[in-house]
């Protein structure tokens, strides 16, 4: 299904808060025309896909509780350029951590993930925007044994601890994986290499450890790649003879 498919299928379901109080989705007002034309004007197309065109004319997102506003529109609000340097920022959790869309530089709407900052990791959440609305209506039924919650109150922990998808540079640079190769290769020394192209929902890296630098952060124009910067540890014999 589509987005608008999506959301047009929950819009009749009643959830129940955490007070006990039921409620339902409630719809912000659609975009008109010249508001869709005006917004895809910051697209690096220049244009906004047909689905998700025809989504923000039903609706610009909507109201659901335990979340800040969704939102469908909210190009370049999210602050992290070298991260994803074109994204929706589609909501936040009210403690500073959100779930962002990445649109690359074709104009595709990609994946969505949570960028959380306390960890300080980005993990997979869903695979479009479809399956993230199903994923807040899962939060709405199941609560804490839901999708979504599990990944903000667990993944972020085991990314944190575990960082699997971080590469050594060197080891990027000898892949037989010919698209990781050329852009390991296109990277200063310094660096470690994060790849999500092919892990699950629930996947992710750190953005924040000690000595990692996430204003040089470099992202594959097309591709779930990251290039971080984390210069080498010095060692003793280095701190203590500097030549100049």
């Amino acid at each position: 299904m589509t987005a608008l498919e999506t959301l047009k299928s929950i819009l009749p379901e009643v959830y129940i808060s955490e007070d006990e109080d039921e409620y339902q989705i409630e719809l912000k007002p659609g975009l008109t025309d010249q508001q869709i034309e005006t917004l895809a004007r910051q697209f690096p197309t220049g244009r906004i896909p047909d689905d998700i065109r025809e989504l923000l004319k039903f609706s610009a997102g909507f109201e659901f509780f335990g979340l800040d506003g969704i939102t469908f529109d909210g190009i370049g609000q999210f602050g992290f350029e070298t991260i994803f340097p074109v994204s929706i920022q589609l909501a936040g959790d009210g403690y500073g951590n959100f779930w962002v869309l990445d649109i690359d530089k074709n104009g595709t709407w990609g994946r969505v993930f949570y960028v959380c900052h306390d960890p300080a990791v980005v993990v997979r959440h869903s695979d479009n925007l479809a399956q993230f609305i199903g994923h807040i209506h899962e939060f709405g039924k199941r609560g804490s044994n839901s999708h979504l919650d599990i990944i903000h109150e667990n993944n972020v922990i085991k990314v944190w601890r575990k960082d699997t998808c971080l590469i050594d540079i060197e080891t990027a640079r000898q892949s037989a994986d010919i698209v990781l190769k050329n852009f390991a290769q296109s990277l200063p020394d310094g660096f470690v290499v994060a790849d999500l192209r092919n892990k699950p929902n629930g996947s992710g890296f750190s953005w924040g450890k000690p000595g990692m630098n996430v204003d040089k952060t470099v992202k594959h124009a097309t591709e779930l790649i990251w290039g971080i910067e984390k210069p080498y540890k010095k060692g003793l014999f280095s701190r203590l003879f500097r030549w100049k």
